[in-house]
């Protein structure tokens, strides 16, 4: 009885910093082609690994996560037609089965004249169809000449409760963000590139905290060669974060990767 109870003291509740993992957490086990399935969290956690907080509806998946894949779906009727159709996005686990489904919600104009500025709402859906995350995202300025309208989007989950904000800073030479909470304090700072082209390779923007002196993840535009990046808007990006890392801000980073594939990897040709 007390070698029980001295393993349960040893396994704390995950920090918001990353650390140590515990060798007891693990994904669930997956059939043989796990590529092909959806992913559902089917056994309940260990109590010794639940916050001391309840999740949000549907974020206790993202609890268990270290890398978090997203997929653009392929409009061929947008290839072919060569017009801007809402974006959809597949939200997978690292065995690559599928968590959470994305969708965009704009009107025609906006997409037409208003292009990757455009204002939209997505839509985050689990494999049930349950809505569990909304991002919002206003119309909003995208230059260096203009600092005082940045890009900026909101985080709500379960919708309707903000957790918090994902915001552009202003700087002349690299793109820079800041993940908020819902009081507007900034928690995380993401920093880019110079160039974020990527047409012949991986785009990585770190994580850092808010003296940018310690990196604590990355989200990663994924290249997928030449002819896929150049001729359609097909993105893949991977949010590698602490296994540990608040579900709320993992939430907000998913919002992060949206942002980035409208503002820097839309449109392909125009990158060249």
């Amino acid at each position: 009885m007390a070698s029980k109870d001295a393993q349960n003291q040893r396994r704390g509740l995950p920090s918001f910093l990353p650390g140590a993992p515990d060798p007891d957490q693990s994904l669930p086990a997956s059939s043989s082609n796990p590529g092909n399935q959806a992913w559902q969290l089917s056994l309940p956690l260990p109590s010794s690994f639940l916050p001391t907080v309840s999740l949000p509806p549907g974020l206790e998946y993202l609890s268990q996560l270290d890398l978090i894949i997203i997929h653009q779906q392929v409009e061929l009727l947008g290839i072919i037609l060569g017009t801007e159709t809402s974006n959809k996005y597949e939200i997978k686990n690292s065995l690559g089965q599928r968590i959470y489904f994305a969708v965009e919600e704009s009107i025609c104009f906006n997409r037409t004249f208003c292009s990757t500025l455009r204002s939209c709402t997505l839509r985050i859906t689990d494999n049930s169809g349950r809505e569990v995350i909304t991002v919002n995202r206003p119309l909003r300025c995208n230059s260096c000449w203009c600092p005082c309208y940045l890009q900026e989007l909101e985080i709500q989950a379960p919708p309707g409760t903000i957790v918090g904000y994902v915001a552009q800073k202003w700087d002349p030479f690299l793109p820079k963000f800041t993940i908020q909470n819902a009081n507007k304090e900034d928690i995380l700072k993401i920093v880019g590139p110079c160039a974020t082209c990527g047409c012949f390779g991986d785009v990585d923007f770190e994580v850092k905290t808010i003296n940018e002196k310690l990196t604590i993840g990355k989200i990663s535009k994924y290249w997928s060669g030449f002819v896929n990046d150049v001729f359609t808007n097909a993105d893949n990006f991977g949010i590698h974060v602490p296994a540990d890392l608040d579900v709320t801000v993992k939430a907000a980073m998913i919002g992060a990767c949206f942002l980035f594939d409208f503002m820097f990897f839309e449109h392909s040709l125009a990158g060249l």
